[in-house]
């Protein structure tokens, strides 16, 4: 191996997500790092793919070499592989010790700061207020949007809300309808955000005493009403805490709070991100008869009973996700989208009912055939809020034809 190349007997790709990209009209592979350890995205020749998959810590350079040419019949070169290595560790996509070491960093880093950054600002959205105001406010006044917010509060409060968390290029004036909504009816002063993980976590719930950073400035963390939810709950909301950092369906949520709030009161939040109920779908097994699910839900009703806070409830969520990119096997057709979109209104009839498990069996039917990554918050947050109807203030679609997304604002009285 050459001495630029760090040395790695059996060299092993992370968990990364894969996908497919055009560079300089060149198909590639793109590489991304689900837990943002890496905000790098590294593009792999398509005809090296294989070579990634041979990257399992289980095989040697002179291995992959062999298995290479007995799969493909093509001698792959040392120095190809060795480069290939090089760039990988350099992004750190290799479980080594470079990233190993990068890893303890960012986690340490992370874990002393008593704030959560803002990881994309200027990245999905703008970084500058000023800049920021304009999008924002473009969101509302755009053709799908529903105007700008009336500066007379509405008798009806609002107890909850459904917003996007796709990012704001695509999903910007769905967002505004949600929050159109809040602005008008709400009275709270502390906002619980419920928020898809979309990385793995032990517990289903992960918490943070973090403040938010955003573009106006921070959103505090109201760590008293944490202390008393995690005082009722058995096991340890913090222990996948670190999932915070790099998830954005809480981040989105708290840029819109502090847009609407920044002069007007204070608020705080309470960000909780919610973890997969795939199991529960797979054995037919309701939420409701989980017992950490439980007791969460009933930590989280004692805790804003006993805090005595004005509550709002925030559900940064997400609806279907299909087409190749989402591993299903045909392209996206006009004709689908429309079945698509008949099947999400149906499953979002229980959520105009305010019910919880009406929504979980809706989805629970098909084997969740659509990947309703908003499930989790959704559930949750019905289950916390006592709501009694729901109504449905924007559906929209961003269509692909290699993968799409489907997104809704509901508010809850």
């Amino acid at each position: 191996m050459r001495r630029d190349v760090a040395p790695m007997d059996l060299p092993k790709l992370r968990e990364v997500e894969a996908f497919a990209v055009t560079v300089s009209g060149k198909k590639m592979i793109g590489l991304r790092d689900p837990m943002n350890y890496s905000s790098e995205v590294v593009a792999v020749p398509q005809q090296l793919y294989p070579l990634l998959l041979l990257l399992d810590g289980q095989h040697s350079v002179v291995d992959i070499q062999a298995e290479y040419m007995r799969r493909f019949g093509e001698l792959i070169f040392r120095e190809t592989i060795d480069d290939v290595l090089k760039v990988l560790d350099a992004g750190l996509f290799l479980d080594s010790d470079n990233f190993r070491r990068k890893r303890e960093e960012i986690e340490n880093e992370f874990k002393q700061s008593p704030l959560r950054q803002a990881l994309l600002a200027g990245k999905s959205y703008d970084a500058s207020p000023e800049a920021l105001d304009q999008q924002i406010q473009q969101f509302f006044t755009h053709e799908e949007g529903p105007g700008l917010p009336e500066k007379k509060p509405r008798k009806t409060h609002v107890k909850g809300i459904i917003a996007p968390h796709i990012d704001f290029q695509r999903g910007g004036p769905c967002f505004a309808w949600a929050y159109k909504d809040l602005a008008e009816r709400a009275d709270a002063d502390v906002y619980i955000i419920f928020g898809t993980a979309h990385t793995h976590t032990v517990m289903p719930f992960v918490a943070t005493h973090k403040d938010f950073e955003t573009p106006y400035g921070t959103l505090p963390c109201n760590r008293e009403l944490v202390r008393l939810i995690q005082k009722s709950v058995s096991y340890d909301l913090f222990r996948d805490e670190f999932v915070h950092r790099g998830e954005h369906s809480i981040e989105f949520q708290t840029v819109f709070l502090r847009y609407l709030f920044r002069d007007k009161k204070e608020i705080s939040i309470v960000p909780i991100l919610c973890g997969s109920f795939h199991e529960m779908v797979a054995s037919r097994i309701s939420p409701a008869e989980d017992a950490r699910i439980r007791e969460f839900v009933k930590a989280v009703k004692n805790a804003v009973k006993q805090s005595g806070a004005r509550i709002c409830c925030i559900a940064g969520a997400d609806l279907a996700h299909v087409g190749p990119r989402f591993g299903d096997v045909h392209p996206i057709s006009d004709g689908f989208l429309k079945l698509l979109k008949a099947d999400d209104l149906r499953m979002l009839e229980p959520l105009e009912r305010a019910d919880a498990n009406g929504f979980f069996s809706a989805i629970q039917a098909d084997g969740d055939r659509r990947k309703i990554c908003g499930l989790p918050p959704i559930y949750t947050m019905l289950s916390v809020m006592e709501a009694t109807r729901g109504k449905l203030l924007k559906y929209q679609q961003w269509p692909d034809p290699q993968g799409t997304v489907t997104f809704a604002s509901m508010a809850f009285y």
